[in-house]
């Protein structure tokens, strides 16, 4: 089979921004049908993601930050920047499902504008042919929310192929039984509106213990298991575990990962971050870096003083790491595409 890290040109179509409804109906997603130039259906063979030709896709892109912190950013140009400006064919909306440290909102508290923004930018992944997680951003388990959330997104997108669900971001030191038993509850909710949609499963202590996860699989066809790291912090130990989880046959993606230690902070780790990518490189794994925000820290991407419109975005207002992961995502999504 042929391996796709692909560049690709479109035709934008602007589409309507959808409100929070709790029928909402099912979209028509006429933009993005058999007329697609990049998308169509994904699914999972083995370790592979394929795509509806049956070939290796492998999707490179950054991910949104926390919507309640960092909504400025989920909208039409920020989406439409990353496909143009960087080469990206992936990005992730990352939906809190409730307060986290300095992140003080969420679904819990404002289900109305997580919906919202979700829908922004699913909407805007559609309108530029491109692939996007809807992540349930949540460390505790939140089963009953998420069963609602994802019923809410579902009964509007139906089976729109553009839509990865990752139902579980970070579990943190949870057993993989009480995970297994969270991804069993929710994975039906989302196939009942979607059922050939890939959905990612989150895996014991921050998605690192994905050897663990491999040993009793969820028995559900079509899912991705995350693989999240952080370069400076995860190293060969991590790796090892995961080159574990894979030669036992378990498909993995991450969705999530950066090139500084695990709190967001510190030095980028050139060497390690290198590492990380031959790796995936290797397995044909794709990769969603952490994140387009505007903290103070060395894992948000841009600046605060940058425009809310990515499409704005001066060189200047991008920061060390933005640089790197637009390197990075440029280079895996050309690298196979000739």
């Amino acid at each position: 089979m042929k391996t796709l890290f692909t560049t690709f040109i479109s035709a934008v179509v602007l589409s309507a921004l959808v409100g929070c409804g709790g029928t909402a109906a099912k979209s028509e997603s006429t933009d993005n049908d058999s007329t697609s130039a990049f998308v169509s259906p994904l699914h999972v063979s083995g370790t592979a993601l394929l795509n509806q030709a049956g070939d290796t896709m492998v999707l490179n892109g950054p991910s949104l930050g926390w919507h309640c912190n960092w909504g400025r950013f989920y909208n039409e140009g920020t989406v439409r920047a990353l496909k143009e400006n960087w080469g990206a064919n992936i990005t992730r909306a990352a939906i809190g499902a409730h307060p986290s440290g300095d992140c003080v909102n969420g679904y819990s508290l404002d289900s109305v504008n997580a919906v919202n923004l979700a829908m922004k930018v699913i909407d805007a992944a559609i309108a530029n042919d491109m692939y996007i997680i809807c992540d349930w951003h949540s460390h505790n388990n939140t089963l009953e929310d998420a069963k609602k959330f994802f019923t809410v997104i579902t009964e509007k997108y139906g089976d729109t192929p553009n839509i990865l669900y990752e139902i579980w971001n970070e579990p943190l030191d949870i057993p993989w039984q009480e995970i297994k038993n969270y991804a069993e509850e929710v994975i039906p909710v989302i196939r009942k509106n979607a059922p050939n949609a890939v959905v990612i499963v989150g895996t014991p202590k921050w998605d690192q213990d994905v050897d663990i996860a491999a040993e009793d699989p969820v028995d559900a066809p079509n899912l991705l298991y995350s693989l999240h790291y952080y370069a400076g912090t995860h190293k060969d130990w991590n790796r090892e575990k995961a080159q574990k989880a894979l030669d036992a046959g378990l498909p993995l993606i991450i969705s999530e990962c950066g090139s500084m230690d695990h709190t967001g902070d510190g030095p980028i780790d050139y060497e390690s971050w290198q590492q990380w990518m031959d790796f995936a490189d290797r397995n044909n794994i794709s990769v969603l870096m952490w994140d387009i925000a505007d903290k103070n820290e060395t894992c948000s991407m841009i600046s605060a003083s940058a425009s809310d419109n990515g499409l704005e975005w001066k060189e200047e207002d991008l920061k060390e790491w933005a640089k790197l992961a637009r390197k990075t995502v440029g280079e895996r999504n050309s690298r196979y595409s000739k």
